[in-house]
């Protein structure tokens, strides 16, 4: 329970309140750190909600009890939440097991118009859900409405997979039997959501759910709860029937309402994204009562940048692209960089030009590029990576340390030059704005060291030689691979890991599977002659 609560139930920063502030940077870096107000104004007011969304009515907790959430860019105080608890959540996973045997008749086409009504009012409000993220989570506004659109994608994609669920025919052993198969919902569905795609996180596991024909309860993280409560009212507008989608949220009974949710038998099945230790604490409360899940758990990504790329810029800038999108803080995003040694002096250079062009502050502020990491713990342990390599003989080439003018939860876009695998980084996910880059001589050397982790969600690398691309994806540990890409995210590929980053897929034709069983019907005394 101490380990959910550390890594699902956070507990955020009381708000400080520092006048809106420029500072120049230091000559070395080279960037603007600018605060800028950060308090959006939304065109539709009434997309923020401080309230849980159950039954089709939005209630608060039965207690009373509210949580605080804050801007982690300000640490001023965005709004509250209700603080529910498993008699709460038990109202929730009720109210989705009534309304499951009427949902799942609903003919497919009809889930697929509602997907899409609710596609549709996403997009519509694109905007406001942009800023909801950018005020809870941190990140640039730019990158929230990349994010918009890459939720709504979830609904889209899945409206047209709902009309497309086939069973098959199976040829029989038995000359009078027939065998047919038939794909069926599993049932009440529990999600649980991280906070670094707010939006995103919710659409890829709730699309496919109503797509199949199940019912969902959706907890959303307790950093940033009001994007899960827009999209609930929109699903609310797009005539979602009321017990078919629920959000629930909670900070300190986190732990209480994970396990309500893994163990409640109504529940049929969870899907979560997350740590691997939090995987491993509800994979054990899941096995109570033997429900089907689907884990997407920690990563630790190689990026591995042969001698032999054709385009160096190219790799250059596919680093950067994994390493410091949502300022380092995706599943998938490059924590050990590889670089051949006959380019690695040309890399780095390129690698540290480009970082130094980054412009660090508040995500609504003009030109942001990176914004703060969600709390102060983040920041911390990013820190403590830095401070690990550098007592270890990694040199820093810029950042290295807290933005603390900013404020406590920003850290410099950091890049590190000379590590090696005894380094915290090397093995630890930094989650955070630190690049780390190695060098390496040989293929087999440095695909033992990519492989040399626990975990194996995502991994890139960059080759202009077909054999060797071939050879490195077949060989990398990994559930993904991008190959001269640093960007792998889409709808269309199926999304997940091996080792501990955990299993099942999501996104893609084989997302909607997660969320159904094969029941089989065999027909006896079918194999009669023709009557004449």
């Amino acid at each position: 329970m101490e380990r959910m609560t550390r890594s699902i139930s956070r507990q955020l920063l009381r708000p400080r309140l520092r006048s809106h502030f420029s500072i120049p940077p230091p000559p070395a870096l080279k960037r603007l750190y600018t605060m800028g107000s950060n308090r959006p104004e939304l065109n539709d007011k009434s997309l923020f909600i401080e309230k849980c969304y159950i039954n089709g009515e939005w209630v608060g907790a039965q207690s009373g009890e509210t949580f605080e959430v804050h801007d982690p860019a300000t640490g001023a105080l965005i709004g509250t939440c209700p603080e529910l608890n498993s008699t709460d959540v038990q109202k929730a996973i009720e109210a989705a097991s009534e309304a499951f045997p009427k949902f799942r008749t609903v003919l497919a086409r009809e889930r697929a118009r509602m997907l899409r009504r609710w596609y549709q009012l996403m997009i519509d409000n694109a905007e406001d859900l942009a800023k909801l993220i950018t005020w809870e989570n941190g990140k640039p506004l730019a990158d929230a409405k990349g994010e918009v659109n890459y939720a709504a994608s979830f609904f889209e994609w899945f409206s047209e997979e709902a009309p497309r669920i086939y069973g098959d025919t199976i040829p029989s052993s038995v000359a009078s039997n027939r065998v047919i198969t038939l794909k069926q919902p599993v049932g009440v569905c529990g999600l649980i959501t991280p906070w670094n795609f707010p939006a995103a996180m919710i659409t890829r596991k709730i699309g496919p759910a109503l797509a199949a024909g199940c019912t969902v309860v959706a907890k959303s993280p307790s950093e940033t709860p009001f994007t899960a409560n827009a999209l609930a009212e929109l699903a609310h507008r797009a005539g979602i029937p009321k017990g078919v989608v629920n959000f629930v949220t909670a900070s300190k009974n986190t732990p209480e309402v994970g396990e309500i949710i893994t163990t409640h038998p109504e529940v049929r099945k969870v899907s979560f994204t997350g740590s691997t230790n939090v995987g491993r604490l509800l994979m054990k409360q899941a096995s109570s009562t033997i429900k089907k899940v689907s884990w997407e758990l920690g990563g630790n990504a190689p990026f591995i940048v042969f001698d032999d790329v054709e385009d160096l810029d190219a790799a250059i800038a596919g680093a950067i692209a994994s390493k410091f999108r949502s300022s380092g803080q995706t599943c998938v995003c490059a924590n050990r960089i590889y670089v051949q040694k006959g380019i690695y002096d040309e890399f780095v250079k390129g690698f540290t030009a480009k970082v130094q062009e980054f412009k660090l502050g508040a995500g609504f502020g003009e030109g942001i590029t990176h914004g703060p990491v969600i709390h102060e713990r983040a920041a911390n342990k990013a820190e403590e990576h830095v401070k690990d390599a550098i007592g270890k003989g990694a040199k820093v080439l810029i950042g290295g340390k807290k933005a603390t003018a900013l404020g406590p939860n920003f850290f410099e876009p950091t890049v590190l030059s000379g590590m090696t695998k005894d380094m915290q980084l090397a093995t630890e996910e930094t989650f955070g704005p630190v690049a780390g880059l190695f060098a390496f001589e040989t293929e087999k050397e440095v695909v033992d060291l990519a492989n040399a982790a626990e975990v194996g969600l995502a991994g890139y690398f960059f080759s202009g030689n077909v054999h060797r691309i071939f050879r490195i994806a077949e060989a990398l540990e990994v559930g993904m691979v991008g190959v001269n890409t640093g960007l792998i995210s889409d709808v269309a590929s199926p999304f997940g890991g091996v080792k501990q980053s955990g299993f099942g897929r999501e996104g893609s034709k084989y997302g909607i599977d997660e969320f159904m069983v094969i029941k089989s019907v065999t027909f006896g005394g079918m194999g009669e002659p023709l009557q004449s």
